[in-house]
């Protein structure tokens, strides 16, 4: 059971009609899978399309999923709505995106799925076609507003030039239930030629997760298990005998160890017989004060953690080739990092420094065949936010569209589509998993 009273006597009919009558929020209660990645994730569900693309279809088949064109009946239900934009060059031919979605956007069921497809505004050859394809990030993050109360999500996807045959792996991830805390997201797509693979993906594959013993840390190691991976879990000394413990359960390695140690990138290569072919940097601090209130030592330490040693230890793995074609990277940044946070000057330029590599890794490791990303969490439930004041945890559930915290596995899903090969078009881009909080939204 979460920790969120609201979420929890949402889940109760009699309780959620009280709750409404007297304007208290009523989360929707989300739709999560567990286990690994099945074959078919849309099983039987219909998922609409506005226009008939042979590709589309084909991979929403894949899925398991139903997709139609034809008009529905009144009381049909569907899970999904898929919105072709790629056309779209005209401020008049906006008007299409009212004409789908005006008639059916009632129809989707609670946790149902919106996905929009274009192309960037800066591959336009005009003003009037940059000005339509900027108008679809306003359009997305405006909807998912709308769903968010009954747990439905919205995202868009920018192909870029040649990205179309890297399409597969992001649509199926955020039409899926491992996109539950995603949403109002843009997601920046390229061209690649890794192939995806939906059955173990990770099979063979060493990765590594730093801050690895509990939290997101701890959910990213199982999922990445669970997907074949050969997990090392990396954190501090003092979390030795929980790392023991975790990492006999996935059949993993730990490796206790201080991540800001000068030797930390040498002592991953050689656990890992010199090849880490996923790296998740998740081991961050926080050091609360206020700028005046924050003595020398707080403003250093999260920088040194969060920051400095995610770069140090990047920097000499690919220096050794230890980060073969083909490999993942992906950073952990935080809403604090996008919108700032009152005490947390130095956290928040820790995070925001991520973001930095984010897109000058993502770009400089594309030609090598290596995908860095990072993932921005918002308010999710561990156990360190449970120790934040009542008032303060509540406006962080509430600050999102689904009005609600996210668990861990949501970081974690997230975490391990971006190191999976169906991310292997997804270059520098920093995929909020906030549930598509107001904050820097």
């Amino acid at each position: 059971m979460s920790g969120d009273t609201l979420l929890n006597l949402s889940n109760r009919p009699t309780a959620r009609r009280m709750m409404n009558l007297v304007g208290l929020p009523a989360p929707q209660p989300l739709k999560r899978s567990e286990g690994p990645w099945k074959q078919y994730p849309l099983q039987d569900e219909k998922i609409v399309l506005n226009a008939k693309e042979n590709s589309l279809n084909k991979a929403l088949l894949e899925m398991g999923a139903t997709p139609t064109m034809s008009t529905l009946d009144e009381d049909e239900r569907i899970q999904g709505l898929v919105f072709d934009a790629r056309t779209l060059e005209t401020l008049a031919s906006l008007k299409e995106l009212y004409d789908f979605f005006h008639p059916l956007i009632r129809k989707l069921k609670k946790c149902g799925r919106v996905v929009l497809l274009g192309h960037p505004p800066e591959e336009a050859s005009s003003a009037e076609t940059a000005a339509t394809r900027q108008a679809l990030v306003g359009f997305t993050k405006s909807l998912a507003k709308e769903l968010g109360r009954k747990g439905g999500t919205a995202n868009l996807i920018m192909l870029h030039h040649k990205a179309e045959n890297q399409l597969n792996g992001p649509l199926r991830f955020l039409l899926s239930e491992r996109s539950a805390f995603v949403s109002g997201q843009v997601l920046s797509l390229h061209p690649a030629t890794q192939a995806p693979i939906w059955l173990q993906p990770l099979a063979e594959k060493t990765a590594v997760v730093t801050g690895a013993a509990r939290g997101i840390g701890e959910a990213t190691a199982r999922r990445l298990a669970q997907e074949g991976a050969r997990v090392i879990l990396l954190d501090i000394p003092a979390e030795s005998d929980v790392l023991e413990v975790l990492a006999m359960s996935l059949e993993g390695t730990p490796l206790p160890l201080d991540i800001t140690d000068e030797n930390a990138a040498k002592r991953i290569l050689e656990v890992g017989d010199g090849t880490i072919d996923i790296i998740v940097h998740n081991a961050g601090i926080t050091r609360d004060k206020t700028l005046g209130r924050m003595n020398e030592e707080r403003w250093a330490f999260p920088l040194n953690v969060n920051l400095e040693s995610v770069w140090r230890v990047t920097e000499r793995l690919l220096d050794a080739g230890g980060i073969p074609t083909g490999g993942k990277v992906v950073l952990v940044s935080s809403i604090a990092g996008i919108a700032g946070n009152a005490g947390q000057t130095n956290y928040a330029a820790s995070k925001a420094g991520i973001i930095g590599l984010t897109h000058w890794y993502g770009a400089a490791l594309k030609e090598k065949g290596i995908c860095l990303n990072a993932v921005a969490p918002g308010f999710v439930e561990t156990r360190l936010t449970h120790a934040i004041p009542m008032g303060i945890r509540e406006a962080g559930r509430r600050f999102s569209n689904l009005n609600q915290g996210g668990l861990p596995v949501d970081i974690a899903e997230a975490i391990t589509f971006l190191a999976s090969p169906g991310a292997a078009g997804m270059q520098g881009n920093v995929l909020r998993v906030c549930g598509g909080n107001l904050l820097g939204a």
